[in-house]
């Protein structure tokens, strides 16, 4: 079973300000809910290639996972994928200008659970977009509070 959750929020920020504070994965454990930290796995810097590793919460479990940073197009669409674990994940952010103030930031995360996973996903969907909701929602406090 293949889990696709997309969510998407539009935040009162010129489309620069919100993909700059988005992309940067050090700014995640602040606006990810789940997120306890992050580490580089590469030099740092946001670029097609670079790894990162994330240590994450969710559903009572203690996730470790490095993704790699397989698209990058700026200020339009990153894509990230790990391929390690019980839950490979695939995650997309894409931006889009509603007006000169708004852009609209959309969240997608696929992967094809294995092993016990598989047993569990029919849970992960809802769970996942709800903490994704969440979490678009903290980004858009940051950001709008922040004078973005």
């Amino acid at each position: 079973m293949t889990v696709d959750v997309v969510t998407d929020i539009v935040i009162a920020s010129p489309i620069d300000v919100l993909y700059s504070y988005a992309v940067d994965p050090v700014n995640a454990p602040h606006w990810y809910s789940n997120i306890a930290s992050v580490e580089w796995r590469s030099d740092p810097g946001v670029e097609r290639g670079a790894r990162v590793a994330f240590v994450a919460h969710f559903l009572g479990r203690r996730l470790e996972y490095t993704y790699e940073i397989v698209e990058l197009l700026p200020e339009q669409r990153l894509v990230m994928r790990t391929e390690q674990g019980p839950f490979p994940m695939e995650t997309t952010y894409t931006w889009e200008v509603v007006d000169a103030g708004h852009t609209r930031m959309v969240l997608r995360n696929r992967g094809e659970p294995a092993g016990f996973s598989r047993l569990t996903a029919p849970v992960m969907e809802p769970a996942m977009r709800r903490a994704n909701r969440k979490d678009l929602r903290a980004l858009k406090l940051i950001i709008e509070t922040s004078g973005g």
